[in-house]
């Protein structure tokens, strides 16, 4: 038979690219994805922000002070969502069976890949990558190589925009030098284990025995690293069902004892399922909480509410509140949040959204010919309560057509009129009370 060829697709820095992409001041300047409060992270960072060590998943009050001047954006699902159908049309026109991972990254295997040369998978990548730039303007980094876990491995290695296709002879000299978490399925309980025994590369924990990794980590779990650390994947390329729910799980090494430490703790778990919770696109209705006690004894309490949400600070307090009930009496061992009872078209407001509060009469005016600018301690700019305006709201003008706000505060709002197609735009202010400035949809960024 001849060689396996799986390819692994991922969009360069989706969001912030996106964001780059409908509005073209922000091309070459860094940008942040995400919320502005106390609670919010990075959902997408472009490159230029992420040279300062800005990542998604961190913190954006960290973020912020790795890179102060980042343009910092409320996230826009809807062009999102938008940008990503046109891409998997791309990918399935290249493959008939395709499975997503998420918005901006998938796996397919092209049958006309199979026992393919080298040179072959590499002029399909390049063919590839093109097309998804043709229908999105995006760049994407594309790896191929036996399986599954190489072809992601290989996608990575390609960013940004890149291709890298990884042959059978240099599997095992790409893999061996990476750090084990780079393997699906090892997490920080099993890299620390791991760590105690020496292993700290994929290539070390091939050499390991395998009856001491299964005793480790158990026998699957130990059987399966220990084929993908040599390169053995058979798993198949197959579509999806959407995802009943999402979770966060962590085994802490010393049990907590204090209820403040399983509130942090709950919060953290809380903060990972929703990362995952944003990706998918959905908002939660159930919150359940699991504890598993120093004894081994496990219990679980769930809060299901009538409408969903992907409100951080919501579902934290939800899942604090539930853990509040679920603690055993002596030590925790492990904490896990799941967010289930997922629907689709969740609010508008993916992340926590700022607090709206009327400006101070000190506050200064926004620069009109700056488009980073926006309000320093993470509340919405308003003239009335009535016209909230935020920096990222699309905004459409009669005459000025469409636009994204940079800034707002002491009455007046700072529009930069601009799309996918027009090049860098133009900057106006207004009052923030004109009645010609109306909200607008994402979706229009696209023209």
């Amino acid at each position: 038979m001849g060689a396996r060829w799986v390819l692994h697709l991922d969009m360069d820095a989706f969001f912030a690219s996106a964001e780059q992409l409908t509005r073209p001041t922000l091309r070459d300047r860094p940008v942040m994805v995400g919320g502005l409060g106390p609670r919010a992270v990075v959902a997408g960072a472009s490159y230029q922000a992420r040279v300062f060590g800005a990542r998604s998943a961190m913190p954006m009050g960290q973020a912020r002070r790795l890179c102060p001047h980042a343009v910092v954006l409320p996230a826009r699902f809807a062009l999102y969502q938008a940008l990503s159908e046109r891409v998997m049309g791309v990918l399935a026109d290249a493959a008939p069976v395709l499975e997503p991972v998420s918005l901006d990254e998938a796996f397919l295997e092209p049958p006309v890949l199979a026992g393919a040369a080298v040179a072959d998978v590499e002029r399909f990548g390049t063919e590839l990558r093109a097309a998804v730039r043709d229908a999105t303007g995006l760049p994407a980094s594309v790896g191929a190589g036996s399986g599954k876990q190489l072809a992601k491995i290989a996608s990575e290695l390609a960013k940004p925009d890149g291709l890298r296709v990884v042959a059978a002879q240099e599997e095992q000299a790409v893999l061996a030098p990476l750090p084990v978490r780079a393997l699906w399925g090892v997490g920080p309980v099993a890299e620390a284990g791991l760590r105690k025994l020496g292993v700290h590369t994929i290539g070390e924990l091939a050499a390991m025995d395998l009856r001491e990794l299964t005793g480790l980590l158990g026998t699957a779990i130990g059987t399966e690293l220990h084929r993908l650390a040599r390169g053995l994947d058979e798993r198949p390329v197959a579509p999806r069902g959407a995802a009943k729910q999402v979770s966060a799980e962590t085994t802490f090494d010393t049990d907590l004892t204090a209820m403040t430490a399983v509130h942090d703790a709950v919060a953290r778990m809380t903060e990972a399922a929703h990362r995952r919770l944003l990706v998918s696109g959905r908002a939660a209705r159930t919150v359940t909480v699991k504890v598993r006690s120093a004894d081994f004894s496990t219990s679980s309490r769930s809060e299901t509410a009538g409408s969903g949400s992907t409100d951080l600070d919501t579902l934290t307090a939800v899942a604090q509140r539930l853990a509040r009930a679920a603690v055993p009496e002596g030590g925790v061992r492990l904490i896990g949040v799941s967010l289930a009872g997922l629907i689709d078209d969740p609010p508008p407001a993916l992340f926590e959204p700022a607090r709206l509060e009327a400006v101070p009469a000190e506050a200064p005016a926004p620069e009109p010919g700056d488009p980073g600018q926006q309000p320093t301690d993470g509340s919405a700019a308003i003239d009335t309560i009535a016209r909230p305006w935020r920096p990222g709201d699309d905004v459409r003008h009669p005459k000025h057509g469409h636009g994204w706000v940079q800034g707002a505060g002491h009455g007046r709002v700072t529009v930069r009129f601009e799309t996918c197609s027009t090049g860098p735009g133009r900057a106006r202010t207004f009052a923030a009370d004109d009645p010609d400035l109306v909200r607008a949809d994402p979706l229009g960024s696209l023209d």
